[in-house]
């Protein structure tokens, strides 16, 4: 921002400058270069007049030979020429041509008339003696044209200079004006990035630039504190229906087992059915609340190392993998790097391979790979079960969207919230040969971003979800 103000601004100026400074300039060297003639044709005339008296009325040559000598003092070249063109007065100046003056003494006693001459290091101006329709003769004076360079020169100077100091002054407050108004604007920034990669109580102050951007940080801030509250109200209502769930179906998980310890024939069949939705509406309402944890739950992102955590959720699965006969694989480069909420991570890779391991037979297979592509993190849990179909597929992600899940059918709607909140990608694909593969996408740690690393603490396996 501040860069594109400097720019406008100081084009703008440009365009002012060149439009008024330049024909200024050109005005004043126009000015000048006239009263410089101006005044070398005034110094002829008045050799002129006194040079008439001596030559009409016979008068004595002195006024005229002062004015001469005058013109000398100065640095000027003055000639007083008769009606025959034949020198009367003359200054010695070797630097004018003498071509040059005796064709205008000519072109003057042929057509009486002020002439002018000028190159670029003198001007030469020839004036008529006497009468304009009979001249007796012509004054001549040449003036160097140096002082009249100098003039111009330096009133150029000037105004280069001005127009430098003009630049430069309206650089500099551009880009003050720019960092005054792009400075609060950043602090917001930084603020709207902090909030949303989970830092809730992350504010803007309202206190600096331009009265638009104050109304749009204390509007910022009335938003986060709003999203605060929203996001805290919710994690304790989650926190309240927990345990106000767990309890009672502890309770009565208990008093099921004391029954069924005396219980025989029938009713203890019964007893052991109604154990068994017991426990189903346990995991029902564990999936639940995972669900309402991972929707409600702002991610604050760290560094995490993929290879290594797949490893550790791979060793804390082999147990269950090699008692269901199922063989669990991983295959990751080693040094990856995702950037996730911490232990989200965790929580994606146990409800996918318990899904994967309750899905394969016997003598299967689940692989796990993990590499790097361009700039994310590709990690694919991949099955060789029966996999799902397409309708199935589609409504996976949705809580209790698939029909044909054993379980809650709420582990892939936690997996695809818990990824997706950490900016990635969630996608469902059929096997080369059967089965399902779950592609995930996830963020590489950028410059920036926190780097205290991220090997979350180790867990046993969760149970399945789906």
């Amino acid at each position: 921002m501040t860069r594109r103000i400097a720019l406008s601004v100081l084009a703008l100026i440009t365009a002012i400058l060149v439009l008024a400074v330049v024909p200024l300039g050109l005005l004043m060297t126009e000015r000048e270069q006239t009263s410089f003639r101006d005044e070398a044709a005034a110094k002829a005339r008045a050799i002129a007049s006194a040079a008439e008296e001596h030559l009409s009325d016979r008068k004595s040559d002195a006024p005229a030979r002062a004015l001469v000598e005058e013109a000398h003092e100065r640095g000027d070249c003055a000639t007083v020429y008769d009606s025959a063109g034949h020198e009367l007065l003359s200054t010695s100046c070797s630097d004018v041509a003498e071509d040059d003056s005796a064709g205008l003494v000519s072109s003057v006693l042929a057509h009486p008339d002020t002439r002018v001459l000028q190159d670029d290091q003198w001007l030469t101006t020839a004036v008529p003696i006497g009468d304009a329709s009979d001249p007796v003769g012509v004054a001549v004076l040449s003036r160097a044209a140096d002082p009249l360079h100098d003039r111009i020169l330096a009133m150029w100077g000037w105004l280069t200079l001005i127009a430098v100091g003009a630049l430069g002054t309206a650089v500099l407050m551009s880009v003050l004006l720019a960092r005054w108004v792009g400075r609060p604007l950043r602090v917001l920034d930084d603020a709207a990035q902090q909030l949303g990669e989970g830092t809730l109580d992350a504010r803007a102050p309202d206190a600096e630039g331009p009265q638009e951007v104050r109304r749009l940080a204390a509007t910022f801030n009335t938003m986060a504190a709003r999203t605060e509250a929203l996001v805290h109200g919710h994690r304790a209502v989650v926190a309240d229906v927990s345990h106000q769930l767990r309890t009672p179906l502890a309770a009565l998980r208990l008093r099921l087992d004391l029954l069924a310890a005396d219980a025989e024939g029938d009713t203890a069949t019964e007893l052991a059915d109604a154990q068994g939705e017991i426990a189903r509406l346990s995991r029902l309402v564990d999936g639940m609340l995972a669900v309402a944890r991972a929707e409600h739950a702002v991610p604050r992102p760290v560094q995490v190392r993929v290879d290594r955590l797949v490893a550790e959720r791979v060793a804390a699965w082999e147990p269950v993998a090699d008692a269901g006969r199922v063989r669990l694989v991983a295959e990751c480069r080693p040094g990856l790097l995702a950037f996730l909420g911490k232990g989200d991570l965790e929580q994606v890779l146990d409800n996918l391979v318990a899904n994967a391991l309750d899905a394969v037979p016997e003598g299967g297979q689940v692989l796990i790979t993990g590499k790097r592509q361009a700039g994310t993190v590709q990690l694919r849990v991949v099955d060789n079960g029966p996999g799902m179909t397409r309708a199935a597929r589609d409504s996976a992600f949705r809580r209790f969207g698939n029909h044909e899940a054993s379980g809650t059918g709420l582990g892939l709607a936690i997996v695809h919230r818990l990824v997706t909140a950490n900016g990635g990608t969630a996608e469902l694909l059929d096997t080369p040969g059967g089965g399902l593969t779950v592609a995930l996408t996830l963020p590489e740690p950028r410059r920036g971003r926190d780097r205290s690393g991220g090997r979350a603490q180790r867990g046993g396996p969760a149970a399945s979800d789906t």
